[in-house]
């Protein structure tokens, strides 16, 4: 499914869901001189996670009837298109090309920047791409790639409401690695991964980073 269009109305019409409107950085081999990382999913690690989490989401969602995914930039999204590629080939009644969508997030973020007049408060949707079946009444399934402090699901559940109602929002993340700061969890979860706050969660995929594809954990100031 990657290069997959999703056709919208508006200025999104037609925009391919993958080409993140703010791309992701590339992820280095080592960040820093300090930085130590060990692999703790591999490529292989990875698909049979996604395969499985597709399975799930089937399951948990009793086939895929208002069924949508839409993956939260930037990895979020190619993590969302690869899952859309295998839930169509378990239920061909699943149109990957109306049912996929990318959601960003930036304006809905709490670390943004204060404006003079001393309000966060968007005023702009950002560059998201809805399904074409829209999310009225579906089964939203958020994809992304780390859940960590949660923060950056309740930006997304702001930003999602700007497009819609939709009946029931389920989450699906490829790493857990705990320290939530709101009451936030996954649904579908690929690894839970315990983790320390001086520790972080890099994930290197093929269609954002170039390179093939691993979660590595990194151990910040050079101990193992």
């Amino acid at each position: 499914m990657p290069g997959s269009t999703v056709p919208t109305s508006g200025a999104n019409q037609g925009r391919n869901v993958t080409a993140a409107p703010h791309s992701a950085t590339p992820q280095n081999a080592s960040e820093d001189a300090t930085t130590v990382g060990r692999t703790i999913l591999s490529e292989d690690e990875i698909r049979r996670a996604l395969t499985r989490i597709a399975y799930e989401i089937i399951e948990t969602n009793k086939g895929v009837e208002n069924l949508v995914l839409i993956g939260i930039r930037s990895r979020g999204v190619p993590l969302a298109v690869r899952l859309a590629a295998r839930i169509q080939a378990i239920e061909p009644n699943f149109n990957a090309e109306t049912r996929l969508g990318a959601l960003d997030i930036t304006a809905y973020r709490d670390d943004q920047p204060v404006s003079p007049n001393g309000t966060t408060s968007p005023d702009t949707a950002g560059e998201s791409i809805m399904p074409t079946i829209g999310i009225e009444g579906k089964t939203v399934v958020l994809v992304d790639d780390v859940l960590y402090s949660g923060r950056t699901v309740r930006a997304a559940l702001d930003a999602l409401n700007a497009h819609g109602r939709p009946a029931l929002v389920r989450l699906a993340v490829l790493v857990d690695r705990g320290h939530r700061q709101l009451p936030i969890r996954a649904d579908h979860v690929g690894k839970n991964l315990p983790t320390s706050a001086s520790e972080t969660v890099r994930v290197v995929l093929t269609e954002t980073d170039n390179a093939t594809d691993r979660v590595d954990i990194i151990q910040l100031g050079g101990l193992s």
